[in-house]
């Protein structure tokens, strides 16, 4: 067991080393230093940009390219953001069926125009949705107020404006008061954070559980992996912790006695795991490099929408939680400590037990994406 943790340990420090050396080109972008702004040259998205970018605004028409690549330059020079432009094209003639899971008696959709160009302005070099960087470039976005996207502006010097619903937006703003206009959201207001368009769907899929997990709990009889539901409940936790000091490995490797928390949280949950199972529980156990857990039960949903938008929870899994939750004690002394956990194989279980979704392998895991250097 100690053998296998220290190989375990050893495979987890090299992954970390390899991570670190393949790191995705956009994680060394500096996105205010040497911003390059020319009014004369595009700047089209591309695939290396990163995966998520703003949403700033669409074209449509034909002085579309023209004025996106006006905003791109100004949002670039001005704002000091990285901008681009993105071309897109709809067929709705293609999708006119509505969707597939309609199902029978489903209206279709009709459109007045089967196909339409739109160009895209993105801002934006995001690893990640919930990147703080992104957060704040939007809420910048949503406030400003750029020059090339000034209607009265672009009427006195004749030109038109080209903004999908652009004309919509100009009858909103020409009712503000101009008090309100000054503290008003700009014309980009509608800005949101999205993926990049040209990366595909297989990238942005669940990762799954990694390689390493993997092997983990591969040898185990009833691993979470098996569990074929989507939900269960956690009813157990142990954590340990793991070696990935090299002095330390190599002291191991000499015959040091390597006293693992790791180990001993997984032998927790294989003892418990079986003991539930022996009392007739749909039992489940998961081990990861920092903790092992206990799962019962395996469920497709959580719950079902009440009136009132809560979710009232599914009573199988709801029941179980009540079975392996806090155990009520009769002695005023117990009582006064609060609520007692339960107690099996001589293993304190949980004191809140919690749905949880089940780990999946899935195809986002497997997926190669050599332009972007690699796995990410």
């Amino acid at each position: 067991m100690q053998a296998r943790l220290v190989a375990l340990s050893l495979v987890t420090l090299f992954s970390l080393a390899a991570s670190a050396q393949a790191a995705p080109p956009w994680a060394k972008l500096d996105l205010f230093k040497k911003l390059e702004a020319d009014p004369n040259q595009s700047y089209p998205l591309t695939e290396n940009c990163g995966p998520w970018a703003i949403m700033a605004v669409t074209f449509s028409g034909p002085e579309a390219e023209t004025q996106a690549k006006e905003l791109v330059y100004e949002i670039r020079k001005r704002y000091k953001m990285p901008a681009y432009t993105h071309a897109m094209h709809f067929d709705h003639a293609l999708g006119n069926a509505g969707p597939k899971s309609a199902g029978v008696g489903a209206k279709k959709v009709r459109y007045r125009v089967n196909e339409m160009n739109e160009i895209a302005v993105l801002v934006g070099d995001f690893s990640a949705v919930d990147d703080p960087a992104a957060r704040k470039m939007l809420e910048k976005i949503k406030y400003a107020h750029p020059d090339c996207l000034d209607v009265e502006k672009r009427l006195a010097e004749g030109k038109t404006d080209s903004r999908s619903l652009g004309r919509l937006r100009m009858i909103q703003q020409s009712v503000m008061p101009e008090t309100a206009k000054k503290k008003h959201k700009g014309p980009m207001s509608h800005a949101f954070i999205t993926t990049n368009p040209l990366l595909p769907d297989e990238y942005f899929a669940p990762k799954g559980v990694d390689k390493l997990v993997q092997e983990m709990n591969g040898p185990v009889e009833f691993s979470l992996l098996k569990c074929p539901g989507k939900y269960t409940v956690k009813v157990a936790t142990f954590k340990g912790q793991m070696v990935i000091d090299p002095k330390q490995i190599e002291e191991i490797e000499k015959g040091k006695k390597f006293e693992s928390t790791l180990g001993d949280a997984a032998d927790k949950a294989h003892r418990v795991t079986l003991a539930l199972r022996q009392k007739g529980y749909e039992a489940y156990e998961f081990h990861d490099r920092f903790a092992s857990i206990v799962t019962v039960g395996s469920y497709s949903t959580v719950g079902t929408p009440r009136a009132d938008g809560k979710i009232e929870i599914n009573p199988q899994a709801h029941a179980i939680m009540q079975a392996l939750g806090p155990q009520k004690s009769t002695s005023p002394s117990a009582a006064a400590q609060g609520p007692q956990p339960m107690i099996i194989e001589r293993v304190p279980l949980d004191v809140q037990p919690m749905l949880v979704e089940v780990p999946k392998e899935s195809i986002g895991a497997q997926y190669e994406r050599p332009s972007l250097g690699g796995k990410f």
